[in-house]
């Protein structure tokens, strides 16, 4: 099945977490922060189509997905809409990556559960360990290094989501504001964006 949103075409996946309310939040703010200089990571790029967006926009972006399915998909999307300037790899967060980015953006597994409830993919893009914010701890503990002076982050995360994100960012030195917010049915959704107060 295919998606279409803001001229791209998104071919989905049952293997592949589906673009929903989370990743449309993150698009619209995602498209107004992109410039036309930046280097951009779509960590956790999933169908890709977060990365695609910002490559219409962005000088080069890298998606990256603990998924292998993922990044295969996210290439395809690529190819059915004609981009070539973003690569995807698979990566647990920053693994397999190297050097400095303007821009992160991060739809990150962000609500609680236990490991027995991880059955899939889809599943891991969704449970962020039993507070719900583990992967966003050990993303900020990783993210500094590769950030460029001025750089930016984009970050998606629930008012089940514990600790606070935009805490866990500032006790690491950055400095947070959430610029984007949805109320859903049983949680909110935020958006934030960090930088390096320092810098």
């Amino acid at each position: 099945m295919a998606i279409h949103y803001m001229g791209l075409r998104i071919e989905t996946s049952e293997d592949v977490y589906e673009p929903a309310e989370d990743t449309f939040l993150l698009a619209e703010v995602l498209i107004k922060e992109v410039r036309p200089q930046d280097i951009v990571l779509d960590m956790g790029t999933g169908t890709g189509i977060l990365a695609l967006l910002a490559a219409k926009r962005a000088k080069f972006v890298i998606g990256a997905d603990i998924s292998k399915e993922a990044v295969e998909l996210a290439w395809k999307n690529s190819k059915i809409n004609g981009i070539d300037n973003a690569i995807f790899v698979v990566s647990n967060l920053f693994e397999n990556l190297r050097g400095q980015f303007d821009l992160i953006v991060f739809n990150p597994p962000y609500l609680p559960g236990e490991d027995y409830e991880i059955r899939g993919d889809i599943d891991k893009a969704l449970i962020g360990g039993p507070q719900g914010g583990e992967v966003i701890v050990r993303f900020f503990n990783q993210v500094t290094d590769f950030l460029k002076p001025q750089g930016r982050i984009l970050l998606v995360y629930s008012s089940l989501t514990k600790p606070s994100p935009t805490e866990v960012a500032q006790k690491r030195g950055f400095f947070t504001k959430v610029i984007a917010k949805k109320k859903l049915f049983f949680e909110e959704l935020y958006v934030m964006i960090a930088e390096l107060s320092s810098r």
